[in-house]
């Protein structure tokens, strides 16, 4: 599989990842609820960028759409409760 296979998902990966972050960005200018130190967004993306090339680069090893969808989840619920633990310690 060469580098130049993957370039086209992973850029879309890092978009997506950027538009998500947007979000919390634009929140910051309406209301002092949402208030992100750079650090934040630095977790935050390499959180959505670590989960979403790994979804692409599983999703490239399987064939069956159903264990696709099993892996996507999978990866989602990961990045959920990783996120839901740094956001509010959910685990302490």
């Amino acid at each position: 599989m060469p580098s130049s296979s993957l370039q086209k998902p992973l850029v879309r990966v890092a978009f997506a990842a950027l538009l998500l972050l947007l979000v919390p960005a634009i929140a910051m200018q309406f209301t002092s609820e949402v208030a992100w130190g750079a650090g934040d967004f630095l977790a935050a993306g390499v959180l959505l960028f670590g989960a979403g090339t790994l979804a692409v680069l599983a999703v490239r090893q399987v064939r069956s759409r159903g264990h696709r969808v099993a892996i996507v989840l999978a990866v989602a619920l990961g990045l959920s409760l990783v996120w839901a633990e740094l956001a509010v310690g959910l685990f302490d």
